[in-house]
């Protein structure tokens, strides 16, 4: 779910136009907060770097390792979702050296479940989801990420999302379009989210704002998965 890689969009971090549906659930300390207008650009400025060093530290890393490290994050997520009859998996297309499951996709399919890829609408909108099939035609997005042409629009009960990088307290650094939680507040319906990633990717805070939302899990291939404190909402 590769939200943006622009400066334009690192400017616009914090500034969401969706209304919130749940959000006060997750971040309830925040929620009732007026936003520091200079905290908060400091706060953006701050995230443009780290994620640019992140990603960085993420694309130096040598194929075979990545592929590698794929393959076991895809082994935890095996176990990790839900395999009910009306489970949607929203995975991503690998952008920018992230972890390829494309695999988890195709697995999803084989296993009765119903996988999902998510598609930029436009700035400051949420993702919408679209039905993935193999059979699926698939045009060209914003960034040149593909995504099914003639897909349903569904709404997952799984989200996975890619991480730049992540806290140990479950909060996830995107690319900073913030189009991950605005699609996520936007959503009536709280689905369960997976954030995976490389473990050199954990700082120790995203220093999360009002409209940062946690993850229930992140999956690292470093066995086992992390559970956060979101995760008890869910029962698998």
């Amino acid at each position: 779910m590769a939200d943006s890689s622009s400066s334009e969009d690192d400017k616009a971090e914090g500034t969401f136009s969706s209304p919130p549906c749940y959000m006060h659930e997750f971040n309830s300390e925040q929620a009732g907060a007026k936003p520091d207008v200079a905290q908060t650009r400091d706060v953006a400025r701050w995230r443009a770097a780290e994620r640019k060093r992140l990603i960085a530290l993420r694309l130096a890393l040598p194929s075979s390792e990545r592929a590698q490290h794929s393959r076991l994050v895809a082994d935890d997520l095996y176990r990790l979702i839900p395999m009910n009859a009306d489970t949607i998996v929203s995975l991503y297309w690998p952008f920018r050296g992230e972890p390829d499951l494309r695999p988890v996709m195709h697995w999803a399919r084989a296993a009765g479940l119903r996988a999902a890829l998510p598609v930029v609408v436009a700035k400051g909108q949420p993702l919408v989801f679209r039905d993935w099939t193999p059979e699926s035609r698939f045009e060209r997005g914003v960034w040149n990420i593909p995504f099914p042409a003639d897909g349903d629009v569904v709404t997952p009960s799984v989200v996975i999302a890619p991480l730049v990088g992540f806290d140990p307290a479950g909060y996830r650094l995107g690319y900073g379009g913030g189009f991950f939680d605005r699609t996520l507040a936007g959503m009536s319906t709280k689905p369960l989210v997976i954030g995976v990633g490389h473990p050199m990717q954990q700082i120790s805070t995203i220093y999360p704002q009002p409209h940062d939302i946690p993850m229930d899990w992140v999956v690292t291939g470093q066995s086992p998965p992390r559970r956060t404190a979101r995760a008890g909402e869910h029962e698998q």
